[in-house]
């Protein structure tokens, strides 16, 4: 079988191609073995994928005479990818097949035949085999490329909201709002009462959250936009935020806009020590590449921390999985739709053209690898 692969040499140069491999093999009885058909690129999937490259100066080449891209890699890249420098790593968090062999195990024989989607790495190749509690039963209507985002995206919107319950805040802002993620959170918040602040750079993406519903929307290239966030924040009672640019200004100017409106609120009288209320800024992504960097002006009570949905999904209890992949498959082309501006195979993605642009993460861009036929 062939599987896309990621290699960074140690002279600073990577190397994506299609590796022929063994079709892999069950070996517990409680593994399916997935005919893929279909896997999103997810802005999860680049880091691993692109190494770091710059991406200007692809070039194609071939590797065992199948098309394949190098890309050099900048010394400071390097260095912080030295941990797998010589070694070609599987990519792709996500996908959606058909299981054509299952264990023994109930659980695993439930699925022969079935149309699945899937998490666990290692999703862009023609099969996969994975245990059953990682697979997502499709229902019998759908298709793999409307399964094959029903991971990632859906799970990390259900995890921050459960997050928020589970942490006592009432509302909640998001960054990079109008990504398909934040499409979705915004779905969901609209479903469950839940005020949003959706945060976006650009006013063409604020224009799209306000087509889609959005009630409170704040274009950081605006004027005015720290005002517009505490004005934003002391509406919705907003504590809690997620974001997904990580490095930068950002994280810092989220809590110093909530604390700004917690003061406002309260009405009271200065306090060097500011509020004592904690505010937290939960950050799942890095747009930004540079150093996180935090103002005065936060008070005395706030965290900032990262949060990844498979270490979330990994702690909830087995039961609370199964509810949240009831909901996932039940609306999976409703509230949890993902939409694709481009398809492509694995042989059609590895061009410098089709590469640069299917990892240029814009807004509506996202694109499908189709593994097989579906």
């Amino acid at each position: 079988m062939l599987a896309l692969q990621s290699l960074i040499r140690p002279e600073g140069q990577l190397e994506l191609s299609l590796a022929e491999m063994e079709q892999p093999r069950l070996t517990a009885p409680d593994q399916v073995l997935v005919r893929m058909e279909a896997a999103p690129l997810n802005p999860s999937d680049m880091a691993l994928l692109l190494g770091g490259a710059d991406l200007r100066g692809a070039q194609a080449t071939r590797v065992e005479g199948r098309p394949a891209v190098v890309a050099p890699v900048p010394p400071a890249a390097l260095a912080a990818q030295a941990g797998r420098v010589g070694q070609p790593l599987a990519v792709g968090n996500e996908g959606a097949g058909t299981v054509v062999a299952a264990g023994s195990a109930p659980e695993a024989q439930a699925l022969l035949g079935r149309k699945v989607a899937m998490m666990g790495g290692g999703m862009y190749a023609e099969y996969r085999v994975v245990s059953a509690d990682q697979c997502l039963a499709l229902p019998a209507d759908a298709s793999a490329a409307e399964g094959a985002a029903a991971f990632v995206n859906p799970l990390t919107a259900l995890g921050m909201l459960e997050t928020l319950r589970r942490e006592g805040y009432t509302a909640m802002a998001l960054t990079a709002a109008a990504s398909s993620l934040g499409q979705m959170v915004l779905r969901l918040c609209e479903q469950e009462g839940v005020p949003l602040v959706s945060i976006v750079r650009r006013p063409e993406q604020a224009a799209l959250l306000k087509d889609l519903g959005a009630k409170h929307i704040v274009d950081s290239s605006a004027g005015g936009f720290t005002e517009q966030l505490v004005n934003a924040f002391a509406a919705t009672g907003t504590r809690l935020a997620f974001d997904a640019t990580g490095g930068g200004a950002m994280p810092g100017q989220l809590i110093q806009a909530m604390e700004a409106a917690l003061l406002r609120q309260q009405g009271r009288a200065y306090d060097r020590y500011g509020s004592q209320i904690h505010k937290q800024v939960y950050i799942y992504g890095y747009l930004e590449r540079q150093p996180t960097t935090l103002p005065a002006g936060l008070g005395m009570a706030w965290g900032v921390g990262g949060w990844l949905v498979f270490s979330f999904w990994r702690d909830l209890p087995p039961e609370r999985r199964a509810q949240l992949q009831e909901r996932v498959a039940a609306e999976l082309t409703t509230t949890f739709a993902c939409h694709y501006a481009r398809e492509c195979s694995l042989q059609e993605l590895l061009t410098p053209e089709a590469l640069r642009q299917s990892v240029s993460m814009a807004t509506g861009g996202k694109t499908l690898l189709r593994l097989a036929a579906d």
